[in-house]
């Protein structure tokens, strides 16, 4: 490869990297939600995984099994971020166009 196509390439490369660091912070403004309970619980998380609100419905409060009420947040906040998780990847993917697969448990210094 001569160097020209280098040079494009390593441009091309630092642009995408450029885009994905704007898109992580980003994501933060992107809300999704998670509910349980047939939305007796909701939980407002954003896309950089972070809980941001629970709802959760008068109705659903009973001093007496406290314990199903903990299950339904845990619930609601688990589906939240299994949401925000697939919505970031989402977004991720948008810039990348598919070029970096789903890396599963691989950590990736800054992503």
């Amino acid at each position: 490869m001569n160097k020209a196509a280098m040079g494009g390439l390593l441009k091309q490369a630092q642009k995408m990297q450029r885009e994905m660091e704007k898109t992580q912070e980003n994501l933060v403004n992107i809300k999704v939600e998670g509910s349980a309970g047939g939305g007796m619980v909701t939980v407002t998380a954003n896309a950089a995984q972070e809980i941001l609100e629970i709802k959760i419905d008068p109705e659903v409060v009973d001093k007496d099994d406290i314990e199903m009420l903990e299950d339904l947040v845990l619930a609601a906040v688990n589906q939240a971020i299994t949401n925000a998780k697939s919505k970031a990847e989402e977004e991720m993917g948008k810039v990348t166009g598919g070029m970096m697969p789903n890396l599963g448990n691989m950590k990736i210094p800054g992503f």
